[in-house]
């Protein structure tokens, strides 16, 4: 038996976590082991608690019943923290986390700094899904949460484009497909299907984004002001990033979105030469070698400028 599920034996009460703006491997890999907790211990008290995902992962089993509550005076026997590489990421849910009795983080992110009080970090695999799966017995994988696993894995590699995709990642892919899962319908629906907001501010920022660096990077920014008129949200802007990486003769792309006023979420993608996760780690971020993301302040200017510096020095 996994180390993961002796302390979920052990528990009465399980709290999942995971990080603020959940992607599809965050609300993938929390729905899949509330799942699979459920199913094996139908008598122990699990929530997930997150910040309000994407209406795409609805068909997720347990997706409606994921909680946005913060205030709640429950103190957990286990809180698992799942692609989440700091404390901070946790947002407001942090206090499940501080307050549970016992506490086990599982993640693929290169900066995660071990902050809980077991850790199981593999930056070697593609998604936080795929380092999951190593935890669950695979006759015990359900058709629910072979769909969650799958649709984790398909967005931290872009349906297995990316660089963190191996040959493991594609056996298990083959396994999850196995359940029965529609696995054509879910790519479509979670990571190509888009809604016509979706289009307008991908087309807005594709429109107005500047190459620099002799057309080895790119950026677009998204302020509030354009969010506001468009009647768009943070997860309308998924995919912009990479859209910008397949730009001919790019090696690194910056996508910017304003939170508040002079406040951004910096998201940063490159190809080959740059290490991503090593500029964002300066600013305070962190992610992965070649997908990384950070928060900054002052004008677009400013953060360019100061994230170009960084750049510069990995590009010949």
């Amino acid at each position: 038996m996994s180390r993961l599920m002796e302390m979920a034996q052990q528990a009465n009460s399980i709290a999942i976590l995971g990080h603020i703006r959940p992607d599809g491997d965050c609300v993938g890999s929390c729905l899949a082991i509330c799942n699979y907790l459920l199913e094996q211990y139908p008598e122990k008290a699990v929530q997930v608690y997150l910040e309000k995902p994407a209406d795409k992962f609805s068909y997720l089993k347990g997706f409606e019943a994921i909680s946005q509550d913060a205030q709640a005076e429950q103190v957990y026997s286990l809180c698992i923290c799942l692609d989440s590489g700091d404390k901070t990421r946790l947002g407001e849910f942090t206090r499940y986390f501080d307050q549970a009795k016992a506490s086990i983080c599982i993640d693929h992110h290169v900066t995660n700094c071990g902050y809980a009080q077991e850790n199981v970090v593999q930056a070697d695999k593609s998604s936080t899904c795929e380092v999951l799966y190593q935890f669950l017995e695979e006759e015990k994988i359900s058709k629910a949460v072979a769909e969650c696993l799958y649709t984790g894995i398909i967005h931290d590699t872009n349906v297995f484009k990316n660089s963190n995709t191996s040959a493991a990642t594609m056996e298990i892919a083959g396994k999850l497909m196995a359940k029965g899962i529609n696995f054509g319908k879910i790519i479509d629906d979670t990571f190509f299907r888009k809604s016509y907001v979706q289009n307008q501010i991908l087309g807005r920022a594709l429109l107005e984004s500047i190459s620099f660096m002799d057309g080895k990077c790119i950026f677009a920014a998204v302020r509030q002001k354009d969010l506001e008129f468009y009647g768009a949200d943070y997860s309308d802007l998924d995919g912009i990033v990479d859209q910008l990486r397949v730009t001919d003769g790019v090696e690194c792309a910056i996508f910017l979105h304003e939170t508040e006023n002079h406040v951004f979420k910096v998201s940063m993608r490159s190809n080959n030469d740059v290490d991503v996760s090593k500029v964002a780690t300066y600013f305070g971020g962190g992610g992965h070698v070649r997908a990384a993301g950070c928060t900054m302040n002052g004008s677009v200017h400013d953060v360019i400028n100061n994230l170009s510096i960084h750049i510069a020095e990995q590009i010949a």
